[in-house]
């Protein structure tokens, strides 16, 4: 199969959410045998017009990022490139437009892969995204619900979560760390506050914690350890490999999931993998919750003084270190779902 994949951001442009899926998508669908090319601004040196780099082709759209000259490019480009299904990311929304108007002269389906709302995309825009493509994949139910509040329909929407690898969960050693872990992008959204907060109610409990990510908020973080008086006990390792990342986590015994905006939970789901008992302070813009209700290992507070209650808590649930109910979770079964969908598209249009 032949897909195309529109998206004028990359991670080397910018590493977010939606272009980390995206190239992780690409380079997924190109293990399976698929032949990907990916229609973005140019982010390479020299005028080649196609770079290749892990097997994906990157073909040149534009020079440099710019929506509205993408946008009257990219149609041209795409029947250029005759693919068998398009799949488009859902920033800037103007693209998705652009990219059905190019379907319908190469009579192929439409996918868009919406990650999250973009405050730079205008809200007129993303109604009209929503509603263009033949189908929409979310990565989670959160996400789908927003998608629809903005027009698609039930029907062509799809949860197609994001993907761990679980044969590192089950070959990793045990690396006895730390009893509680927090994972995540220091970011404006992390909370990493929060998690603090309940330490420091358990001061007078024997425990250890790390916390692994890197960013903006990571020194203003450090510096609530140090105020709380419990920075002798909370290590922060910075930014790891899920490699380096996995062995911890099979290590520790509990993890909390405290950031406010979280479109799917995907340091979350690798701890759930490696049996780790989770806590996740609900958050209005946060999916974390729909990975641990209903879970014997798993629950929801709205406090950092509920988190710190869980903790003790915890202490109930024999130490685990790998949950094979998330396999389903593995990039194997996640790639699957994508083809599925391509496949129903293109045998639907084919049809109509």
């Amino acid at each position: 199969m032949r897909v195309a994949l529109v998206s004028m951001f990359t991670p080397h442009h910018e590493e977010t959410g939606a272009t980390m899926r995206m190239r992780r998508t690409a380079e997924l669908l190109t293990e399976r045998g698929h032949d990907v090319v990916v229609l973005c601004a140019k982010w390479w040196d020299g005028e080649v017009v196609e770079f290749e780099q892990n097997g994906v082709t990157y073909h040149r759209v534009t020079d440099s990022p710019a929506s509205g000259r993408f946008a009257s490019r990219v149609p041209f480009v795409l029947r250029e490139v005759g693919p068998d299904v398009i799949q488009v990311t859902s920033y800037p929304p103007s693209h998705v437009t652009a990219a059905k108007t190019a379907a319908r002269f190469l009579r192929v389906p439409v996918v868009a892969d919406w990650w999250a709302r973009d405050e730079r995309g205008g809200s007129r825009s993303y109604r009209r995204a929503a509603k263009s493509p033949h189908a929409v994949l979310a990565p989670s139910e959160m996400v789908r619900t927003e998608v629809r509040e903005l027009g698609a329909s039930v029907d062509s929407t799809h949860v197609v979560p994001e993907p761990i690898n679980m044969d590192i969960v089950r070959e990793a050693a045990v690396e006895t760390r730390a009893d509680v872990v927090y994972a995540r992008d220091l970011d404006e959204h992390a909370n990493v506050e929060s998690f603090l907060l309940a330490l420091a109610e358990l001061r007078d409990k024997d425990w250890d914690a790390v916390v692994v990510g890197d960013g903006p908020e990571r020194a203003d973080a450090e510096q609530t350890a140090r105020d709380l008086r419990i920075d002798d006990r909370v290590e922060f390792l910075g930014e790891l490999s899920a490699n380096e990342a996995v062995p911890i986590l099979k290590g520790a015994h509990v993890f909390a999931q405290t950031a406010t905006v979280e479109p799917f939970a995907t340091n979350l789901l690798w701890a759930l993998a490696c049996g780790c008992v989770s806590i996740v302070e609900y958050q209005a813009h946060s999916a974390a919750h729909e990975l641990v209700e209903g879970r014997a290992r798993g629950s929801l507070v709205t406090s950092p003084q509920e988190l710190a209650d869980e903790i003790v808590a915890a202490r109930g649930f024999d130490h685990q270190t790998v949950d094979d109910e998330f396999a389903t979770y593995d990039y194997t079964h996640v790639i699957d779902q994508y083809e599925s969908v391509y496949e129903a598209e293109i045998d639907d249009y084919g049809f109509f």
